[in-house]
């Protein structure tokens, strides 16, 4: 018999990127609730991030997990987390899950001049 394994609303039909950017939407709402401007952002999850220029190169310790792009010329502030850096560092769910929200945080308190312990109290324990 052909046919999916699963059917799609089933989680274990969803891609490992798509399960990726629903981390990254459970983290922006966990925020949101505090952080209401968050709505004017944009929240974008790419697999990798692109070099800037000819003969720019990084080690694996310079790889960034994410970024910020500031609002500009009419468009909407970004923030960006690439997916397989994440991804090559945490071993399951729960451990991306909390990389994934730190990335996030970092990312929001450096677009709202903040500390990450400002955006999220409980940034530093988890």
């Amino acid at each position: 018999m052909r046919g999916p394994i699963a059917p799609p609303q089933v989680p274990l039909a969803m891609s490992r990127a798509e399960a990726f950017a629903d981390l990254v939407q459970d983290s922006v709402e966990r925020l949101e609730r505090r952080w209401p401007q968050l709505a004017d952002i944009d929240f974008l999850v790419l697999d990798v991030p692109y070099l800037d220029g000819p003969g720019r190169v990084w080690d694996d310790d310079a790889v960034p997990l994410g970024g910020t792009v500031s609002a500009r010329d009419g468009q909407r502030a970004r923030v960006v987390v690439y997916r397989r850096p994440v991804e090559i560092r945490t071993k399951g769910r729960e451990e991306r899950a909390a990389l994934v929200h730190e990335i996030v945080v970092e990312q929001v308190a450096e677009l709202l001049g903040l500390t990450p312990e400002t955006v999220d109290p409980r940034y530093d324990e988890e």
